[in-house]
């Protein structure tokens, strides 16, 4: 009997490190799973907006109504997404943690009617947004405001106000670049212009957005939004030794974000037009849910 019960007590206990053994190789192969996964990113669709206005006759390809942003919001929010900020991407880079379903919402130039229209429903809605004004517009309608829906850009203290609700995120899209009338498209190089030139161009015109942004909301930006998605090849070089951790380009394309830092450069980006459904929009042109 005693022999008995020894040999009970040894398969008992065999039996216990088996069981042991099993859950470390379940948990190791969930870690490696786990692991795949974040090698593998995150999906992040990014939608680019400009001007939201009531009247009709201004909808177009860069204008849609509050009623079309409103509808955007409401879709996404209740199809489960979670609006971020271009510096959550940044720390999810650096070992952070992303919503199951993020995505990026972005409004280009400072319009005041983004403060007028797009601030409120974003408050309503608890979403967030990234707004990039043009430096020297934001300055000249802060030296003599002009509240009009049509034409005005948001004043420091419009964007002041926006930053502080931790609801809307303020980027660089030039100080002064922002111009396609002449021999030079955005920040492209233009022809017959040296490179000692063109990065003594750049260096000067988004260093003084950044450090007119940093002296105005106390936030220095982390990315960079190229006007017209206009760049050349030397562009995303420069732009990186300015400090910049992310730039946004206008190329329709979804985002695959990952551990690398260098996949926060030249993020892809929807146009946002007017006449289309929100479910279109997202179902049929970002493929979102597909």
């Amino acid at each position: 009997m005693k022999k008995s019960k020894g040999l009970f007590a040894l398969v008992k206990i065999n039996l216990k490190m088996l069981g042991l053994i099993t859950l470390c190789l379940l948990l190791g192969a969930g870690a490696l799973i786990a692991a795949a996964a974040t090698a593998g990113g995150v999906e992040v669709p990014v939608v680019m907006y400009h001007a939201i206005l009531k009247d009709e006759a201004r909808h177009g390809q860069y204008v849609i109504s509050p009623d079309e942003f409103e509808s955007d919001l409401k879709y996404l929010q209740d199809h489960g997404y979670t609006t971020i900020f271009i510096e959550d991407l940044i720390a999810y880079t650096q070992g952070g943690a992303l919503p199951e379903k993020p995505v990026l919402l972005t409004f280009d130039d400072g319009y005041y009617n983004n403060y007028l229209y797009a601030f409120p429903l974003a408050q309503k809605y608890h979403s967030k947004f990234v707004l990039s004004p043009i430096g020297r517009y934001t300055d000249l309608y802060t030296d003599t405001p002009d509240e009009n829906a049509y034409y005005s850009h948001c004043t420091w203290e419009e964007l002041r106000e926006m930053a502080r609700s931790g609801l809307v995120e303020v980027q660089n899209h030039s100080y002064d670049l922002h111009q396609s009338g002449g021999a030079r498209l955005g920040v492209r190089k233009r022809p017959g212009e040296s490179e000692g030139q063109y990065r003594q161009l750049l260096e000067e015109d988004l260093g003084k957005a950044q450090k007119e942004i940093e002296a105005q909301l106390g936030v220095l930006p982390s990315a960079f939004a190229y006007p017209f998605g206009a760049a050349s090849p030397s562009t995303p070089e420069i732009v990186k030794s300015l400090g910049f951790q992310c730039t946004l380009s206008c190329e329709e394309k979804i985002c695959r974000v990952t551990r690398d830092p260098e996949s926060l450069f030249d993020l892809g980006r929807f146009l946002r037009r007017s006449g289309v459904s929100s479910q279109d929009f997202f179902e049929k042109k970002m493929k979102l849910g597909s």
